[in-house]
């Protein structure tokens, strides 16, 4: 038996409530036991502009915020007038009984429920602002979700407001609650309730809680959309775990800063967005030649310059393979969803202080932002902490900082141990340190400290799991995506199996260090190959051709800012296979 599920959307001005509205919702439906995600689509102004959020709700597991609409909640005329026309038939338009529904757009079968906001508000005297809350209590009737389960988060999160605002907008919530309950028929939901209770979570807040796990003591990082969140959410957690959060006044001081706390042996890690990463890339590079553990997160938005700072892309790829000069081992992964940032960012610090060097971790608006549930038991705590060839104790005599050894990995002294003195500079060196540069360049030496710092690249490989292929070994197309594409490809899938269109899956988490020969022989196999990325150029597809030869067949490509919705890949698809099918 399918599933129930329903997606609302939520519309209106920056500093209407729109976020804390599809929250509180979000909660109802995750303490219930529901499965739900939600994409917030915002601008870059305090008030004012348009705010859209879809949430999609459903008792089964989903993967995507959707691409539909079924109730439209409206807090201001700009959202009746953009988004009516998206309002399948069957479905209902939430509005203020002020604003104008446009005819024009209306779909049939799409039922208007008004509101009277002002009447129903008036004696709790903030009418303006609580009508989010008004239209939230009713939407509860209409779902047949419980108003007592909105009642408890209200209270949560108005608490240190004191008593009167809490019982403000609890009423103003039941008042919704209750005109709906007279005035309007409950919709035909029925839920199957496991009432078991989910977390409702953000990339970003996952990338938080991973490394405090980690055992991350530091983090740096300067404001910039889209990884500010986790400053926020690290600078409320993180000390009482034992880690230093500083903001820093640039993104050089903050990956200069990660860099020393990794140096003296402390697990760091910095954050940032596209244009802060620019001018972080020499000193990536400087973490690369002193075999220095950092992590740093790159969450993408639209470039270039400052471009879009609150939309989504995946354009840094090219970026991230060129951040500094010259080569280096590093490390580059792409998670897929909240949980995988998680694990990702655990599996980050191993590999840094492992092979000591950077690892990049790349994200983008969409997963670091986007909320959806996941389950507290998909979260292990007695995670592995590896620290690679770090000598705590004892310290050979002679010891080398930067000793030739057949895997590339020397062994690791903290500065400060007795006995212990060496340069970390960021020239090329030999084993003990000294600058090669400074009087007489020694090519024999830059040869072998060179080769010893690029073995390390071939270890990470072999440890890190191939991509493997999901889904009938036959199908007519492969997709293949990267990072935040995951659950749209999933969704895509299935949709495309009820028109009889079998496809099967690649989704490649390792871009750095890749493995070519697995993907190589992956999509030998494959009858149609077609690529899904959130840029305009196919960065993706290049890597694939540059590492393996093969070039797809076609590029699924969206670069405005907004992430996929299933049925851009699902009609691109059919379009294809109509094209071969000829």
């Amino acid at each position: 038996m399918r599933g129930t599920e329903v997606t609302v959307g939520i519309g209106g001005a920056a500093g209407e409530g729109i976020g804390s509205t599809g929250d509180s919702l979000a909660r109802v439906c995750a303490r219930l036991g529901l499965h739900l995600c939600a994409y917030n689509s915002y601008q870059s102004v305090i008030r004012g502009g348009h705010v859209w959020l879809r949430l999609r709700i459903a008792d089964e597991k989903i993967y995507s915020h959707g691409d539909h609409l079924n109730i439209l909640l409206a807090l201001n005329q700009d959202t009746l007038n953009r988004h009516t026309a998206e309002v399948r038939q069957g479905g209902i338009l939430f509005n203020a009984d002020r604003l104008q529904v446009p005819q024009d757009d209306l779909q049939p079968g799409v039922e208007l429920f008004p509101f009277p906001v002002k009447a129903l508000t008036e004696k709790y005297g903030r009418h303006p602002v609580m009508q989010n809350t008004l239209l939230l209590g009713g939407l509860l009737w209409l779902l047949d979700l419980e108003f007592e389960v909105l009642a408890g988060i209200l209270r949560e999160m108005f608490q240190r407001k004191g008593d009167k605002v809490v019982e403000a907008n609890v009423g103003i919530a039941r008042a919704g609650y209750e005109y709906a309950q007279q005035h309007y028929p409950k919709l035909n939901y029925a839920w199957r309730f496991s009432g078991k209770r989910r977390m409702v979570v953000s990339g970003n807040e996952m990338f938080g809680l991973g490394a405090i796990v980690a055992g991350c003591k530091f983090y740096s990082a300067y404001p910039m959309t889209p990884a500010s969140s986790i400053l926020h959410y690290l600078a409320r957690h993180g000390p009482a775990y034992g880690m230093v959060v500083k903001q820093a006044e640039d993104e050089i001081a903050v990956i200069n800063m990660a860099i020393g706390a990794g140096h003296v042996g402390v697990r760091a890690m910095c954050g940032t967005s596209g244009g802060g990463f620019a001018l972080m890339t020499e000193a990536v590079g400087l973490a690369g030649m002193t075999e220095t553990p950092v992590v740093i997160i790159e969450a993408q938005r639209g470039g270039p310059s400052t471009g879009l700072p609150t939309k989504t892309e995946q354009g840094d790829l090219h970026q991230m393979f060129g951040a500094s000069q010259g080569e280096y081992p590093r490390a580059i992964i792409a998670p897929t969803d909240v949980v995988d940032c998680y694990y990702t960012v655990i599996e980050a610090f191993n590999l840094a202080e492992k092979y000591q060097c950077p690892v990049i971790i790349a994200s983008d608006l969409y997963l670091s932002e986007h909320r959806e549930t996941a389950d507290p038991e998909e979260f292990r705590f007695d995670v592995p902490i590896e620290r690679g060839e770090l000598i705590t104790d004892g310290v050979p005599e002679n010891y080398k900082r930067y000793a030739i050894t057949p895997s590339g990995i020397s062994p690791r002294v903290l500065p400060g141990n007795h006995g212990t003195a060496y340069v970390a500079a960021s020239d090329e060196h030999d084993e003990d340190g000294i600058l090669l540069s400074d009087v007489f360049t020694d090519p024999v030496k830059r040869k072998r400290m060179m080769e010893k710092r690029m073995r390390k690249v071939e270890g990470m490989r072999q440890e890190l799991p191939p991509p493997q292929l999901e889904g009938p070994a036959d199908a007519e197309v492969t997709l293949i995506g990267w990072g935040s594409t995951k659950g749209v490809i999933r969704d895509a899938i299935t949709l495309l199996a009820k028109d009889g269109i079998r496809a099967n899956h690649l989704q490649i988490k390792y871009l750095v260090p890749f493995h070519a020969q697995e993907v190589e022989a992956i999509l030998k196999q494959c009858r149609r190959t077609v690529v899904v990325e959130n840029n305009y150029t196919g960065q993706l597809a290049r890597h694939i051709r540059a590492e393996t030869g093969i070039a797809v067949d076609e590029k699924i490509l969206k670069y405005d800012g907004e992430p996929f919705e299933p049925h851009h890949i699902v009609e691109r698809v059919k379009e294809v296979v109509h094209v071969h099918s000829r």
